[in-house]
């Protein structure tokens, strides 16, 4: 049964941290794999779910920093990861898969935001390539991992899904870049992964669920000059926090721990969440919720089978 996009009263809000939405919750047992899990929101997220019993993975990019990052925290494990080069998608879910543990929770929370125009693999926008192909794929190998876990697939969107949806006419911007509307593209794309892998895989014990968790100043915004986050607002000119609404990184990683593990959420799935709580659907003047161009079935349908053709992956190739 789908769920419907709108808000529970979860009790939960905006200043929530991970801790709060944990409170109670034993993760003892479970394993999670949380992408970008030593940066930022990641690393927030998988101190967190590590504070509550779980056994976190955290794929990286560059394994060193990443196992510096995380050093101290019990029960975590640092692998390799490149989310734009699918043959190193590949080599670490051959790596988990060969292990033979399940995935009760999967956070993709690693991107790339606003980055000058940058290919990657076959000629892909890296922003696209990244934040969503790398998950498609990542999700899709590591399904039998997935399967057995029966638990949750959560996607880390953003506010951002705002500013496009899917541009079917140029994916990849061979027409003229604009390094916003790539980034707004991506993660219209990380809400249409969720509504679709929801519909496929909750026959199967699976939910999944996307979220904006809220503006937060992590290293996310490396490729942002001063001047731009000055003129935005985020920041005066010395590099201070302005913009009252910013959350903590804790808070920030909140909206995704609470996806993950909220039995508030048992028997749902397929729905965009921020601030600890299902979002509403919103007119495009609106400051808050989710557009229906980055929920609509239809739409998440038709991006999966060209994901599926882009990486010539699909674990639900029968559906």
């Amino acid at each position: 049964m789908s769920t419907p996009q709108h808000k529970i009263g979860s009790g939960f809000g905006a200043r929530s941290t991970a801790d709060d939405v944990l409170d109670g919750v034993d993760l003892s047992g479970k394993l999670a794999i949380v992408t970008g899990g030593y940066s930022g929101l990641g690393l927030a997220t998988t101190r967190a779910l590590a504070r509550a019993g779980a056994h976190v993975v955290v794929p990286a990019r560059r394994v060193g920093p990443a196992e510096q990052a995380v050093e101290g925290i019990d029960g975590v494990e640092v692998d390799e990861l490149d989310l734009a080069d699918l043959g190193s998608v590949r080599a670490f879910a051959e790596r988990f898969l060969a292990t033979g543990r399940s995935a009760e929770i999967v956070i993709n929370s690693a991107g790339v935001m606003a980055c000058p125009e940058t290919r990657v693999g076959p000629g892909w926008e890296a922003q696209f390539a990244t934040n969503h192909l790398g998950h498609y794929a990542l999700v899709n190998l590591l399904w039998p991992a997935i399967a057995r876990g029966r638990g949750r697939v959560v996607s880390v969107s953003s506010a951002g899904h705002r500013r496009s949806g899917i541009r079917w006419d140029d994916v990849h911007f061979e027409h003229g870049y604009d390094k916003w509307v790539a980034y707004g593209q991506s993660k219209t794309a990380n809400v249409l992964f969720a509504v679709h892998l929801d519909r496929l895989a909750r026959d199967q014990g699976v939910r999944a669920f996307a979220l904006h968790p809220g503006g937060i100043l992590t290293p996310l915004q490396r490729h942002l000059a001063k001047e731009e986050m000055v003129a935005a607002g985020w920041i005066d000119e010395d590099g201070n926090q302005v913009e009252p609404s910013f959350k903590t990184p804790e808070q920030g990683a909140a909206t995704q721990v609470w996806a993950a593990t909220s039995p508030q959420l048992a028997g749902m799935g397929g729905v965009y969440c921020e601030d600890c709580d299902i979002a509403e659907v919103t007119p495009a003047s609106a400051r808050s919720g989710v557009r229906d161009h980055a929920v609509d079935p239809d739409q998440a349908a038709r991006l999966w089978a060209l994901s599926a053709d882009l990486t010539g992956i699909n674990a639900f190739n029968s559906h």
